[in-house]
């Protein structure tokens, strides 16, 4: 038997074939740019997920700024470091991504890092390039050169690409 009225409201009490009750919501629909990948957000979830905006030009300045002559402290327990790094990486923050960033440059030029930093290293690189292009409306290796030229200044730099295979 099919119903006529096909028109649901948030809150109305639905039925999902071979699923099962469920309550209609309003949510969010991203479309995460590197993969394609579809997220659907409740909006009533938006702050526990941590969802924001693209920073601003007061931000990217800060980054840039902490990127040249920031402070970087590194846990010399290699457990507690992953363990703190991923949590920074976590709170959403560009700001704490930089701060992973330039710790785990800092840390590759005393000793090599593991394969999960190395990956941590390459994600927190992706994470600022592709929303610092956004942001400013350029090309992602525009960004590149921006950021290693801040780093360059405090004697860092990217690892190439292979690199990152080894």
């Amino acid at each position: 038997m099919l119903s006529s009225d096909l028109t649901f409201h948030i809150g109305d009490k639905v039925v999902y074939p071979n699923h099962g009750v469920g309550i209609i919501e309003k949510f969010y629909l991203l479309k995460i740019k590197s993969s394609s990948l579809k997220v659907m957000v409740p909006f009533h979830n938006v702050n526990n997920v941590g969802l924001r905006r693209v920073v601003k030009n007061g931000e990217i300045q800060k980054i840039l700024d902490f990127l040249t002559d920031g402070e970087c402290l590194n846990n010399a327990d290699w457990k507690d470091r992953f363990k703190e790094n991923s949590e920074k990486m976590r709170t959403g923050s560009l700001l704490e991504v930089a701060i992973v960033l330039k710790g785990l440059l800092v840390l590759s030029q005393t000793k090599p890092l593991s394969f999960r930093e190395k990956k941590m290293l390459e994600r927190a690189r992706y994470l600022l390039v592709s929303e610092l292009a956004m942001a400013k409306n350029v090309e992602e290796p525009i960004i590149e050169q921006t950021l290693s030229k801040a780093l360059t200044k405090c004697k860092l730099r990217f690892p190439e690409a292979a690199e990152f295979e080894a």
